[in-house]
């Protein structure tokens, strides 16, 4: 059994492409620049306009953690988890409804969020049907003991 998964292995191993220092190929992984996330179009369920994606907010690792999108000049913000993004039309679709939507907390500017508070972080997902990372990573936890 041990021999078969190594032949396995192996034989897979032979077919990747090769990468370089540990680094995976270029066709492995598509290249998104930030330039087609900024400026894209954020529809709602039903294909209704909220706004544009106006800024990005990284975690300290360097991930995509929110969108801020920008309407009318009032600010919402956007986990990206909650986006699903079709880069060649630059446009990003969220699975509420235009009512839900509306319900969202909106901020200017000059005053943001502190995103990272876990009233704040939970209340963003929330209003998306989401849970933070940490929330869902503790429950499936808590699932698994059952």
């Amino acid at each position: 059994m041990l021999r078969t998964a190594l032949c396995i292995a192996s034989a897979l191993a032979a077919l990747a492409p090769p990468t370089v220092a540990g680094q995976e190929t270029r066709a492995a992984r598509p290249t998104i620049r930030a330039k087609t996330i900024l400026g894209a179009a954020v529809n709602v369920s039903g294909g209704n306009s909220v706004g544009t994606v106006q800024d990005i907010v990284l975690t300290d690792e360097g991930v995509v953690d929110y969108l801020i999108v920008e309407k009318d000049g009032k600010l919402v913000t956007l986990p990206w988890e909650a986006a699903k993004f079709d880069y060649a039309k630059r446009q990003a679709t969220v699975d509420i409804t235009q009512e839900q939507y509306q319900k969202i907390p909106t901020y200017s500017a000059e005053r943001y969020p502190d995103f990272y508070a876990p009233a704040y972080r939970s209340e963003a997902y929330k209003s998306y049907g989401l849970k933070p990372g940490l929330e869902r990573r503790l429950e499936r936890r808590l699932d698994r003991r059952r």
